[in-house]
């Protein structure tokens, strides 16, 4: 298949007028898509995440993305934001050129299956423009973050060179690359994809995980959630979504050695954030916390002088919640740092006020506005968490006059396109 140049106003009136079509059959094409594509060209399973095949997240979040670019088909730069989240993970697993003919090959024969003689001619070639103008735009954008890479275009080993437990389910890995080559800096709040064996499906899989720690030239660190429930030895890799952090936990050890990434994400702290004494309030729930860590850990390696920073963290309990030493002590050292702990599910003997400050879940409402620094407009605003919690806190900042530019939200996994 060959790219299209532009698209014909009669194909973008083509493609606004499938809108419904693909809320009723987006998902049964995007699973005939996957199956089909998958079938016959199985090295890419070591690309696509097979439990979210498996329990179909994959698809419904392509059938989503198609939905939303169909729907502003006529103003893409309403999907700024979501093409350079999908560009960033696209780089962190080396999707290439070639692979959007396979794509697009088995998507429109998708739709030709689903769809069978309702797919004229004329929406099949509109929907081939389409297609490949989206294709064109993230086949651009991929070749730039690949050219700022600095050669390095492809997995790249790296050893465990340390392997350090943060909290009952978090433990923290260390890597190191084994041709000993400096590490490039990385935005703080970025990840890296981790390419491991997975012996019961007889291929790697990949997964992203945000780096923990400032920018180091021999080593990264990522801190890994353990999903509980969940082990190695008893859950299915091809349908459980934390199968690779069980994996990690579990059989990965120091002198292992790991297929690494360079740095990708859309999320980070801004540069002027970075160098600037503007306040910075950081806010997170879970494991959340990671690329905050992060963050804050940067921003003390940069002098905090005055500065103004607040680390709000929650937790469903003390045992669960990662850094709090760490955390604490950089407090205590930089009297400019504040922190406030919620804890939702207190643990027999932990005490507010003691172990951590508010019971409950992350409340702003619980908070004075002079401790969110909202008297200054110049305040920024970084928020990492499961998605309801994201959403939740990203209402109440705007409640409190804090514009959108002000707020960043870490978008992670395969969701962030707008419907």
């Amino acid at each position: 298949m060959a790219s299209n140049p532009g698209m014909t106003p009669d194909q973008i009136a083509l493609i606004k007028a499938t809108v419904p079509v693909l809320v009723q059959h987006g998902n049964t094409i995007t699973t005939v898509f996957y199956r089909n594509m998958l079938a016959a060209h199985p090295e890419l399973n070591t690309v696509f995440n097979t439990s979210d095949q498996v329990n179909g997240r994959q698809p419904r979040a392509l059938a989503g993305a198609l939905y939303a670019y169909a729907s502003h088909i006529d103003d893409l730069g309403a999907l700024s934001s979501a093409v350079e989240l999908i560009c960033n993970k696209h780089a962190s697993l080396y999707i290439k050129a070639d692979d959007y003919n396979i794509v697009g090959k088995y998507l429109l024969e998708a739709m030709g299956e689903v769809l069978g003689a309702a797919l004229t001619p004329e929406i099949h070639d509109a929907w081939g423009a389409a297609y490949w103008q989206l294709a064109n735009i993230m086949i651009g954008r991929e070749k730039q973050l690949y050219e700022h890479a600095e050669g390095w275009t492809d997995w790249r080993d790296f050893k465990i060179v340390n392997k350090v437990k943060e909290s009952e389910e978090i433990t923290s890995f260390y890597l190191a690359p084994v041709d000993e080559k400096p590490l490039p800096a990385f935005k703080p709040g970025q990840y890296i994809s981790i390419q491991t064996e997975v012996p019961t499906l007889k291929y790697p899989q990949a997964r992203q995980y945000s780096l923990s720690d400032e920018p180091k030239p021999d080593y990264y660190r990522i801190s890994v959630k353990r999903e509980l429930g969940l082990n190695s030895a008893a859950a299915s890799a091809a349908t459980n979504p934390g199968y690779i952090s069980n994996v990690l936990h579990d059989t990965r050890n120091i002198g292992d050695t790991i297929k690494v990434s360079h740095p990708y994400g859309d999320f980070f702290l801004s540069p002027a954030d970075s160098e600037t004494g503007n306040p910075i309030v950081l806010i997170s729930a879970g494991v959340g916390v990671t690329p905050l860590t992060s963050m804050l850990n940067t921003l003390v390696s940069k002098s905090l002088e005055s500065r103004k920073l607040h680390f709000i963290h929650g937790a469903r309990s003390e045992g669960l919640r990662a850094f709090k030493k760490h955390i604490s002590e950089l407090s205590k050292q930089h009297p400019s740092i504040q922190t406030t702990f919620f804890t939702s599910h207190p643990s027999e003997g932990e005490k507010e006020g003691v172990d951590y400050d508010h019971a409950g879940r992350v409340d702003l409402s619980k908070l004075k506005d002079q401790d969110l620094f909202l008297d200054d407009a110049k305040t920024d605003y970084y928020i990492c968490g499961p998605g309801m919690f994201m959403t939740d806190i990203e209402s109440a900042l705007k409640a409190k006059g804090v514009g959108a530019d002000r707020i960043k939200m870490e978008l992670f996994g395969t969701g962030g396109v707008p419907h």
